[in-house]
């Protein structure tokens, strides 16, 4: 298990060192992406990415950039809310294996199976017996999915109170943000404190080999969205050796006998 400081205690980021280092760093981020994601296509390897995290932390931007230049019908982002009718009165993790992915895909949550022992521990939507017993039950859920093969990387997006506040305020101020925004958020907002002893017993006690945890401070933008693509690329890469697709030689003949075309043998 890990140890970890104090949420409000981490370091935030650095800043780039301006627009045109941020978006050089970024495509390399995202191109790598690309060939690990290409990787798991030719190989049916899985991968799940969940992100948690404080509300305006800049979890929706980091997840769509990392999401930018996927082939899109192997990526799918869920975005988790409260239970449906059809998901209610069922375990809580039921949801999440209905989501899982195929090999060969991956899956992103916009928030995570981590809600058990987050909004539902402080809302009093489940017992303290329920939410307890929870951290074994998500331990050996990754676990099992681990064994099995996926890889799973989990983000938590931090933010400064003072900084949270000044985006919160920017969303009340612009009509095309306001629907970011709701009552919800300020009683979750209030319960600043209750959230931080939640979120810093899940670190200590989720925190494994087969799934760490990874704490992005997102008080700067821009780098907090360089430092949650390097964590991802970083723990996709592990293991994994990217060569070149080999041409099918049916591929390659069919190729000639339409068109006449014929590799380049040269390079």
């Amino acid at each position: 298990m890990g140890k970890w400081p104090a949420l409000d205690k981490i370091d935030m980021l650095d800043r780039p060192k301006d627009d045109d280092d941020y978006e050089r760093q970024l495509k390399k981020l995202q191109n790598r992406l690309l060939d690990l994601q290409v990787h798991h296509l030719r190989t049916g390897g899985r991968a799940i990415m969940g992100f948690d995290g404080w509300d305006a932390a800049g979890k929706g931007g980091l997840i769509e950039r990392a999401i930018y230049g996927l082939e899109p019908r192997s990526t799918h982002v869920w975005r988790i809310g409260a239970p449906t009718k059809d998901e209610q009165g069922r375990h809580y993790l039921w949801r999440f294996w209905q989501r899982l992915p195929t090999p060969g895909n991956w899956a992103i949550f916009d928030r995570t199976w981590y809600g058990r022992v987050l909004v539902e521990r402080i809302e009093g939507f489940c017992t303290k017996d329920e939410w307890k017993r929870a951290y074994r039950e998500i331990n050996e859920f990754e676990k099992q999915l681990a064994d099995d093969g996926v890889r799973i990387v989990k983000l938590l997006v931090h933010v400064s109170a003072d900084e949270q506040k000044k985006r919160m305020i920017d969303r009340l101020s612009d009509p095309h943000k306001r629907y970011k925004i709701g009552l919800e958020d300020f009683r979750n907002i209030a319960k600043r404190k209750q959230y931080l002893e939640a979120y810093d017993e899940m670190l200590e006690k989720t925190d494994t080999d087969h799934a760490p945890w990874h704490v992005i401070a997102t008080d700067h933008k821009k780098a907090a969205r360089l430092a949650g693509l390097k964590v991802l690329v970083d723990d996709l890469s592990r293991g994994v050796r990217i060569t070149e697709q080999e041409l099918d030689p049916a591929v390659a003949d069919a190729a000639n006998k339409l068109w006449g075309w014929k590799p380049d043998t040269k390079k």
